[in-house]
């Protein structure tokens, strides 16, 4: 009696090199299987970079017909734990860490905001709405792992311990500011806390994370690359790049999306036909999930274990976290021009990560009112009191215009330097001399 389930029987076709008599290599196409339940032998394709099976009736993949990725949810909006088992189960001071995090960032945005509406800093990006997928994947991480940010990340580079006046001094261009004034405002970066800085263009750092990645495997250390995007950014062809080099090349790195439901001005709707940026994750052989980013423990949780299959298993992983973009996408933008202002009140009262983990708290006897008036009198002071600071900072001495380009400062940029200096020398009634660091007369 035949008790195998399936008798293989391998089937060859020679390759044209080996029917020109130039080669002996085979081509392994197909093999034969004996279905014991048909009693016939059938074929099973093995075409290179496929996982199928024949079938006889025609039959087209029908996306309308799927149901949508399912969104992976720890909390309501109540701040309920839904299934005791995915409680992260994180200590008290963690928690209001993450909380004082992501309020002390909401407070900062909106002085910023407003100053740059007031003309003191030429731009602005707030996170309203957003702040959970900040903080909850930040703690998910180790301080060594390295992160590429989009544009909309600072509460990360808050968790991990850059200071307000780290954050002002950069809006402002100061003379504190590490970038030495030469970023716009909210292009953030921090060596020391592996977080590289940020550029203006969409998704370049997508491919760079996928390389830093590798590098890291190679390395053979404990470490992970984030890489933060936005689903507006997932429409470059960067973003495709990335994806298919850390699949193909096995490299430890996540790749979160942030899809808060608008790409600037042009809605998901316009942006792509699909379900969303987890459904590109299975055709680039990704583990892939999609999370609720208004839940910063379900955010803390996908994040957590997306980083162990990382460093584990030397494999990329794609998050999804589902969230609402609050505010206007910049200082450059009026969203009320392509959405309408109810819509963007219904979410800032039905459901933002604040809230939600406020909730939490209160039930768990951790929060009280006068805390919350304590604590947002504090913050506010704090950011008043470094906005102050950075605002009266001299800028950069202006001759650093011209450095960090090269190690050593090529001829024509000396040049140019010199040209500079003497044109503002011969004509410094006209200039502010006085809010810059001096040079050397």
């Amino acid at each position: 009696m035949f008790t195998r389930k399936l008798s293989r029987i391998s089937k060859f076709l020679p390759s044209a090199a080996y029917r020109n008599g130039v080669g002996s290599r085979k081509l392994h196409i197909a093999s034969v299987l004996y279905a014991p339940q048909s009693g016939r032998y059938e074929e099973k394709p093995e075409f290179p970079g496929s996982k199928s099976k024949f079938i006889h009736n025609l039959k087209f993949l029908n996306p309308d017909e799927n149901e949508g990725i399912p969104v992976y949810r720890v909390m309501n909006r109540k701040g309920e734990i839904l299934t005791e088992s995915e409680d992260p189960k994180l200590d008290k001071d963690t928690v209001i860490k993450m909380y004082h995090d992501m309020t002390l960032l909401n407070t900062m945005d909106k002085i910023l905001y407003e100053s740059q509406r007031q003309g003191r800093i030429s731009f602005y990006m707030t996170n309203f709405g957003e702040e959970g997928t900040h903080i909850g994947s930040a703690a998910a991480l180790s301080p060594h792992d390295m992160v590429f940010g989009q544009y909309r990340e600072a509460g990360v580079l808050m968790w991990r311990g850059f200071t307000l006046d780290q954050f002002m001094d950069q809006c402002y261009g100061n003379c504190n500011d590490h970038g030495q004034g030469k970023q716009m405002p909210v292009h953030y970066g921090s060596k020391e806390l592996n977080f590289v800085t940020i550029s203006s263009t969409l998704a370049t750092q997508m491919p760079q994370a996928s390389g830093a990645a590798y590098a890291l495997k190679r390395s053979g250390k404990d470490r992970c690359v984030m890489c933060y995007f936005g689903e507006g950014a997932a429409s470059e062809g960067d973003a495709h790049a990335a994806f298919n080099f850390a699949a193909t090349l096995e490299c430890p790195i996540i790749f979160f999306c942030r899809n808060n439901g608008y790409a600037i001005s042009t809605p998901t709707k316009d942006q792509y036909r699909g379900d969303g940026i987890a459904s590109r994750g299975a055709g680039y052989g990704m583990m892939t999930v999609r999370v609720d980013g208004n839940d910063v423990f379900a955010t803390y949780n996908a994040t957590k274990a997306a980083r162990d299959i990382c460093v584990k298993e030397c494999r990329p992983v794609l998050i999804e976290a589902m969230t609402y973009r609050l505010g206007h996408h910049s200082t450059s933008d009026d969203s009320s021009a392509y959405r309408s202002v109810d819509e963007a009140a219904y979410w800032d009262k039905q459901d933002t990560p604040i809230a939600r983990l406020r909730h939490f708290m209160l039930a768990k006897g951790w929060w009280n009112e006068e805390m919350e008036r304590e604590w947002k009198a504090e913050s506010k002071q704090m950011v008043m009191e470094t906005f102050a600071k950075s605002e009266a900072r001299k800028k950069p001495n202006p001759e650093l215009l011209f450095t960090e380009v090269y190690k050593n400062m090529e001829w024509h940029i000396q040049k140019q330097q010199d040209a500079m200096k003497k044109h503002v020398m011969n004509y410094k009634e006209h200039y502010p001399l006085d809010n810059f660091e001096k040079w050397e007369q």
